[in-house]
């Protein structure tokens, strides 16, 4: 049950509001200067009805609190959800092969491009390339095998 509007509001009830504020700007639903100028009047508030006023139209809960609705059995799932475990790992290792093939390329383009210009150094990019490759390897080779 609501508050009386006219009964004045404690320190209590304003660092509430304020802390609530801070929640509703950081979800997005007010910007940084909408806030300032919300908690300025939030701490000058004197009863519940100015605080309501301040708050009155920002939802009072989060509406990603409540659960999921089920999905129709018709309705189509995306790809990833039809996929099995098997498969998005599989995909999931070509993204990190691919990255893995991508930083090692720039570092061994950089590499190239030292030594072309006359500053011949060892190649220190297979300590970047070996590793992670290695780490790689044994991730693929002795991952989780797909179920029948």
């Amino acid at each position: 049950m609501a508050p009386n509007p006219d009964i004045r509001a404690s320190d209590a009830d304003r660092d509430r509001v304020a802390a609530s504020l801070r929640e509703h700007c950081a979800e997005g639903r007010i910007t940084m200067d909408e806030m300032q100028e919300r908690l300025e009047s939030t701490y000058a508030a004197k009863t519940f009805g100015d605080l309501q006023e301040i708050t009155s139209d920002l939802p009072e809960e989060d509406l990603f609190q409540h659960p999921i609705p089920a999905s129709r059995p018709n309705s189509t799932a995306s790809p990833a959800v039809k996929r099995s475990g098997g498969d998005l790992y599989r995909q999931g290792g070509r993204a990190v092969w691919a990255t893995w093939a991508t930083v090692s390329a720039i570092n061994f383009v950089v590499w190239l491009a030292l030594a072309v210009t006359g500053n011949v150094v060892y190649p220190w990019w297979i300590w970047v390339a070996g590793p992670w490759g290695a780490v790689l390897l044994m991730g693929t080779v002795f991952g989780p095998k797909r179920r029948p």
